[in-house]
């Protein structure tokens, strides 16, 4: 299934149950925030070590069905916006290849500055 089959089935399931009327970006954008609260809930008091191997424990369908929920809100939340959600992703990782020259970012958490890479 492609992105665009994700967004037209999840406007269908929308349409269908007449709650575009309840999906603004506002309150999607909070559902999407709830979500990924939920996300964070599964992950919360394991260990580093233990989330690298999460989805080899029993906790791996609460995570997998927590993805699959922010998967579902960010999609709805760009199709109501009409951002193409892929396009937007390519256009971040773009500017962030600026950001963070391979040369500099190598092996670092540090953060860039906040300058907008698309300023001359």
């Amino acid at each position: 299934m492609s992105y665009e089959d994700l967004a037209a089935r999840l406007r269908a399931f929308a349409e269908g149950r007449d709650w575009q009327q309840f999906h603004t970006p506002k309150n999607l954008a909070m559902a999407l925030a709830g979500e990924v609260g939920e996300l964070l809930a599964e992950l919360q008091w394991l260990t580093p070590e233990e989330s690298v191997v999460v989805m080899d424990t029993s906790a791996a369908e609460g995570v997998r069905a927590e993805i699959g929920d922010v998967m579902i809100y960010l999609t709805r939340l760009a199709d109501v916006l009409g951002v193409d959600l892929i396009q937007a992703a390519h256009d971040k990782l773009t500017d962030s290849a600026i950001r963070y020259p391979i040369e500099e970012a190598r092996g670092s958490a540090a953060k860039a500055s906040r300058t907008d890479p698309r300023q001359p």
